[in-house]
């Protein structure tokens, strides 16, 4: 990508717009086959997902499509830094989760999470990226963290 704007286009459009419209396709299209997503959250163990998971990796789909099945997502209040040069960016956002209705979080009270995710990009695509779940409500609030 050629310039900070670029990159914050992909960020919030591409990647987090398509997680919001649950538009699965489009958000495996956001990264490389050879990508890794690693999971931070409290305490929990580290999860690691890729779209061609190794050992120690899970499917990446099954991560997106356990978030998007259960929640309605809302993601805004960006705040980004961006270095062009080494295809980098790390993001602080503010993530709405609303339960969906039948899903197995549908009696769960909607969740707001201050988040950061870290990405690294190759190709245009992300090749890796770091999520750090922020859950002000306390560890035994669900998330879209699967278990």
């Amino acid at each position: 990508m050629k310039d900070r704007s670029a990159y914050i286009d992909f960020i919030e459009r591409r990647y987090f717009g398509n997680v919001s419209a649950d538009d699965l396709q489009a958000v495996r299209d956001c990264f490389a086959d050879d990508a890794e997503v690693l999971i931070r959250h409290g305490d929990n163990p580290e999860r690691r997902y890729s779209p061609s998971p190794g050992p120690g990796q899970e499917p990446l789909g099954s991560f997106f499509e356990h978030l998007c099945g259960n929640y309605d997502c809302w993601f805004g209040h960006f705040r980004h830094t961006i270095d062009v040069d080494r295809q980098r960016a790390a993001s602080r956002f503010v993530v709405r989760l609303t339960p969906k209705p039948g899903g197995l979080y549908a009696d769960h009270p909607t969740q707001q999470l201050l988040n950061s995710n870290f990405f690294e990009f190759a190709g245009g695509r992300i090749s890796f990226m770091l999520i750090n779940y922020a859950n002000a409500a306390g560890p035994d609030t669900p998330t879209g963290y699967p278990t």
